[in-house]
């Protein structure tokens, strides 16, 4: 059996970041093989997850980023607020994101699959849950490439944007996006315009204006007009462009992209909120 002394546990805590005793047990496993003791705490953090699979991940973190023109935005949870905070947590949240923009994946299987610093994303997670201890899992991310994109994470990182725009040739472009994201984030938007709202998401809506109506004592024609008058309503809160301004709710957001240039268009966005 191989002399497991200080300096050999200290050393794969450096190599690592998991904790001292975990090294040690890890150590003392493997016969000192280090390489083999790197695999056994990996290993560790996948019986974790397994072991807390059933558990409520109802926590976690959304960071928005963006890398000339290209932009990312993502969302990780976790158990509890406290490893939302974790600076290792937040590290990791960080390293994935940097993946999503540097080799963009379409999707979670692709993104295990990176490889950073010879080390799958897959297996950094298996690392992480291992040190942590608490179910963590990367629920989604969303990646745009646009001519200007941009991104805007509130305090907390418990909501965030990104958001896309058809040009950049527009004074205080920077300063203009950001109002926008700022708005995607305050005032929760769905969609861009009216047109991109489904004809099923609409059907929805006016019948449960009307079933509200009915239920109020209206007669069925009357519901009618009440829920298409309530999607007017609808509108000007769920599409971006009708909404109110938040820094002036004298004009529309249609409006005040128009007055700094009439062509400036947004062609996408995404906005995830920690609930």
């Amino acid at each position: 059996m191989a002399n497991i002394t200080a300096s050999d546990v200290n050393k794969l805590r450096q190599i690592t970041g998991s904790g001292m005793m975990d090294c040690k047990k890890a150590l003392i496993e493997t016969d000192g093989d280090f390489e083999k003791a790197i695999d056994f705490l990996r290993k560790k953090g996948q019986k974790v997850a397994a072991n807390r699979a059933d558990k409520e991940a109802s926590e976690g973190i959304v960071i928005a980023k963006t890398k000339d023109n290209i932009g990312a935005i993502l969302k990780i949870n976790c158990e509890t607020d406290f490893v939302a905070k974790n600076e290792m947590f937040q590290n990791f949240a960080h390293e994935v994101i940097d993946s999503i923009i540097n080799f963009k994946p379409t999707n979670i299987e692709e993104l295990f699959n990176v490889k950073v610093n010879n080390l799958s994303i897959k297996d950094k997670l298996d690392e992480i849950i291992g040190k942590i201890g608490e179910k963590i899992e990367i629920e989604k991310f969303n990646i745009i490439n646009a001519p200007k994109v941009t991104a805007y994470n509130h305090l907390g990182n418990r909501v965030a944007s990104l958001v896309a725009f058809n040009k950049t040739d527009v004074n205080n472009i920077d300063e203009i996006s950001k109002e926008i994201a700022m708005q995607i984030v305050a005032m929760s938007a769905l969609f861009i315009d009216k047109q991109d709202v489904s004809k099923e998401v609409l059907d929805r809506e006016i019948e449960i204006a009307k079933e509200q109506a009915m239920a109020e004592g209206k007669p069925a024609e009357m519901a009618e007009k009440i829920a298409l008058g309530k999607i007017e309503k609808f509108y000007k809160e769920a599409t971006l462009l009708n909404q109110e301004f938040v820094r002036d709710p004298k004009i529309t957001v249609r409006k005040y992209l128009e007055q700094h240039d009439k062509d400036l268009k947004v062609i996408s966005f995404y906005r995830y909120q920690v609930k």
